[in-house]
């Protein structure tokens, strides 16, 4: 027995936040444009790298964005989740840029601590300037939805990251201005570098566990067994499984052995709506599939655990 569900259109987390990532890709399309000019006209690498970091956080945006158009896409035969999981995999690949950003940010920062380019901080200051401006406009489009599933986090990270990477060229256009050390862009350089890495790190470790379908971090197990065996009529419950299809959008499957009278008095439709509400109610697990079974028939199964 199970629960019939339509996977016809799943509208997932980040795609019901559609408008903000938009919002905020936008944002950095006009930044890296705005400091692709600025290191031309200043000549400073500094802003030239942060133009690409920028062009990499947008391409993560745009990446997840895409990553909703087809989550949204109908299901098929064979593909009965539609395209949900593809938002993970672009969270995977967002976390992936961000450690591969992190790890050229600190390698370019010792290489400029050796030999420190020469800038215009002037130039410098005012494009950055202008830079945290838009990126804290990117910020405050995502910061409320940002924890709505690992897409959207992703995103906020990398605009946020952008936002610090900012605040660090304008802090050293500042320093070279008013001392004249200009090794003050890669010391700020090598920070920026320190906050990206364990983030990205988080970030894939938190997409590997859902492709690799393990349980969700929010969802107890333990708790779950324990109301599912405190309905009545259910004797014990086995082979339960939790795992992500993508975020906001758990599955649950169990066996649930129940009194023997419950297949003859007709008590078990009722039975099954009162584990799939328990579930919806106390865990958001809208999506559960339960097989009811009398006792003993564990017996007759194989590779099955509690």
């Amino acid at each position: 027995m199970g629960h019939g569900h339509d996977h016809g259109r799943p509208v997932t987390a980040t795609g019901r936040h559609r408008r903000a990532l938009a919002g905020a890709l936008a944002v950095s399309v006009v930044i890296f444009a705005v400091q692709v000019v600025g290191a031309v006209v200043t000549d400073s690498l500094a802003l030239l790298a942060d133009a690409g970091h920028v062009l990499a956080d947008a391409g993560g945006v745009a990446l997840a964005l895409g990553a909703t158009l087809l989550a949204a896409r109908p299901a098929s035969g064979q593909r009965t989740f539609g395209w949900a999981r593809a938002e993970i995999l672009a969270a995977a690949v967002n976390g992936l840029v961000l450690a591969g950003m992190g790890v050229y940010v600190s390698v370019e920062s010792v290489r400029r601590l050796l030999d420190p380019p020469a800038v215009e901080p002037g130039g410098m200051a005012a494009f950055a300037v202008v830079g945290l401006l838009g990126n804290l406009i990117g910020v405050a489009l995502l910061y409320r939805v940002r924890d709505a599933s690992l897409n959207l986090r992703g995103a906020f990270l990398e605009v946020a990251t952008d936002t610090a990477t900012s605040v660090g060229v304008l802090a050293a256009a500042i320093v070279i201005a008013v001392t004249g050390f200009t090794r003050a862009d890669p010391i700020v350089s090598i920070l920026i570098g320190l906050v990206i890495v364990p983030r990205a790190v988080r970030l894939l470790r938190e997409a590997v566990n859902v492709l690799l379908e393990a349980a969700p971090a929010d969802v107890d197990l333990d708790r779950i067994r324990s109301h599912i065996t405190g309905l009545d009529h259910v004797r014990g419950v086995h082979d339960l499984h939790v795992h992500a299809v993508t975020s906001g959008l758990p599955v649950l499957t169990a066996h649930v052995v129940v009194d023997d009278s419950c297949f003859h008095d007709g008590h078990a439709p009722q039975l099954l709506d009162a584990l799939q509400a328990c579930l919806a109610g106390h865990f958001d697990v809208e999506h559960s599939t339960f097989q009811l079974e009398p006792a003993g028939h564990a017996d007759h199964e194989h590779h099955t655990h509690p």
